[in-house]
């Protein structure tokens, strides 16, 4: 697939020039700093050296205050709490961190994760009956519950209260929730609005914990979690965000609780944690109890407290995982075959697939995978309890969840992010919703959203590289989304060596500009981009840096991402 190269602007030398001398890098680095709005000291050592302090107070948040009393008055009279997440990774992170600090010190608790086949995603009216049956008296819900008004109004007739945490884009509809902490209220000014669910939470335990003198200390170990949380729900590497998964990956690191060492083994992760090998290692399989038997296992997981439990569980986790694996190539052929025999379909401006014994469970997967080759906005949908059912993701710069609200008329509910929405409908809307979506895509996408683009840092020659440069663009992660790691190019280099391929789709190869040593370049599913590569030949180099360890030594890797030539 063709990408657009968008080169990000290079700042005024003189401030590229200021930043260099205080805070003693290059100017490259120091240009690439100044991009992503760290332009002198006091940025620069707060960039560089997060600290915890730098968390907003949790009392900004809207009801907070409110939220607290009221956890705190069900804690004093001993009325029975229920939390209540949602079967993603984020979700069952939520309840592992909210249920696994408050159990230490409040017994009268229990957590629930609706099944994703039979209850679907939300608050679940079986959840809400199993709640009334057992004589709950408060209900906090952790990554969802924002739109389910019905299921929040039935609860509350029923006599129980009902504090949402949660961080999708609400609607205009009031609650009857006794409290709703989600920084996207209209009228929330909490100063950060990107937090996940799981984040949100963790603000609620904070607050808890200044109101009961708890000290911090008791809560932070908890940032692990939080950091897969933010990991695998794509939200933005910035602000809080940033600050929680650096100290996140840290705990990680250094100390992993029971359930992520087990994780970490199983899914043979032999480097230092990092924000992508959650993404590839860890999330994958959190999320495959949920997808394929029950979320409720990988909360079991991540509760563990010693080795040998979470052992146990990481090997039914793992099974799931490849039940996931299987179901996923499959469903993903079956879907790249609807649109390439097409014609309709191959020349849209979206993708809005349906098949009624697709599995539920992994057709958000399947949707990321349609992009990857036909980059437009996609919705998979399946047949669940006699309802079409769906996931749909975006390409960059689009917001799916606005054009999916606007065919809302055809939906019974829907939800989610820009970039990342679920919805419900009736079978026989099916044909009419394809229609009106590929409508409103048409009308609002413009020609650059159809095109991956990948944005460059910097040009750069290959003399500039070295460990030196690499280790301080390390200290700049965690990377992901909105923070990615930075971007090179190099022009006119050489191919100093015969490409190899391995493992059938990834190739290795050496290039050299110039005078410069020979630099090992890697590009992981670029067989086909690379088919025509030969020794000597000139090209365009677009890549990230990383570093390749081999028997106590240390060596400079580029991992390429895009190459541009005549051939």
């Amino acid at each position: 697939m063709v990408k657009r190269w968008v080169f990000k602007a290079i700042p005024p030398q003189q401030k590229i020039d200021d930043l260099s001398l205080q805070i003693n890098v290059g100017q490259v680095l120091a240009s690439i700093l100044i991009q992503r709005g760290v332009d002198d000291f006091e940025r620069a050592k707060s960039f560089f050296r997060p600290t915890l302090d730098q968390l907003h107070d949790p009392f900004l948040m809207k009801d907070m205050s409110i939220a607290v009393k009221r956890l705190c008055k069900a804690m004093d009279n001993q009325e029975k709490i229920m939390i209540y997440g949602d079967y993603d990774v984020d979700g069952t992170t939520s309840i592992a961190v909210f249920y696994g600090f408050l159990k230490k010190i409040y017994n009268n608790m229990e957590f629930y994760v609706p099944d994703r086949h039979a209850e679907g995603y939300g608050v679940s009216m079986k959840g809400m009956d199993y709640a009334i049956a057992n004589n709950f008296k408060l209900i906090i819900s952790l990554d969802c519950g924002i739109k389910d008004h019905k299921r929040i109004s039935y609860a509350k007739q029923a006599g129980i209260d009902f504090i949402v945490c949660d961080h999708h884009n609400p609607d205009d509809v009031v609650s009857e929730a006794f409290a709703i902490l989600n920084p996207k209220q209209k009228t929330c000014y909490y100063p950060y609005k990107e937090l996940s669910g799981c984040g949100v939470g963790f603000k609620f335990l904070q607050a808890f914990c200044i109101t009961k003198k708890i000290d911090f200390a008791e809560l932070s170990p908890y940032t692990d979690l939080l950091a897969v949380s933010i990991a695998s729900d794509i939200v933005p590497l910035t602000g809080e965000n940033r600050v929680l998964a650096y100290f996140g990956l840290q705990q990680i690191n250094a100390n992993p609780r029971p359930g992520l060492r087990a994780l970490i083994g199983i899914a043979a992760i032999k480097n230092e944690l990092d924000i992508s090998s959650v993404v590839f290692g860890i999330a994958p399989r959190i999320n495959a109890a949920g997808r394929i038997d029950h979320a409720s296992t990988a909360v079991e997981l991540l509760l563990s407290e010693d080795q040998e439990t979470a052992q146990k569980i990481v090997t039914s986790v793992n099974s799931s995982n490849t039940i996931r694996r299987d179901f996923d190539e499959t469903i993903t052929h079956e879907a790249l075959l609807m649109i390439a025999e097409n014609e309709l379909l191959k020349s849209s401006k979206s993708t809005v697939l349906f098949k009624n014994d697709w599995n539920k469970g992994v057709i958000g997967i399947v949707a990321s995978r349609c992009i990857e080759k036909f980059y437009r906005p996609t919705i998979i949908l399946t047949e669940s309890n006699n309802k079409a059912t769906g996931s749909a993701r975006s390409v960059n710069g689009f917001d799916v969840y606005e054009a999916i609200s606007a065919c809302s008329d055809l939906l019974d509910q829907f939800g989610g992010h820009m970039y990342a929405a679920g919805l419900t409908l009736p079978l026989e809307n099916v044909s009419l919703f394809r229609a009106k979506f590929e409508k409103v895509v048409s009308e609002r996408i413009k020609d650059e959203h159809l095109l991956p683009g990948i944005e460059i840092d910097q040009i750069v020659p290959l003399s500039t590289l070295n460990l030196k440069f690499y280790n301080i663009i390390k200290q700049m992660g965690p990377f992901g989304p909105q923070h990615l790691q930075p971007f090179f190019v190099s022009q006119n280099v050489q191919v100093h060596s015969v490409p190899n391929i391995f493992k059938n789709d990834h190739i290795k190869f050496f290039v050299k500009q110039d005078d410069s040593v020979p630099y090992e370049i890697i590009g992981f599913g670029m067989r086909e981009a690379c088919q025509n590569l030969k020794k000597g030949m000139t090209l365009d180099i677009c890549y990230t840096l990383t570093e390749n360890k081999y028997q106590e030594m240390t060596t400079l890797q580029l991992i390429l991402k895009d190459i541009k030539n005549d051939c």
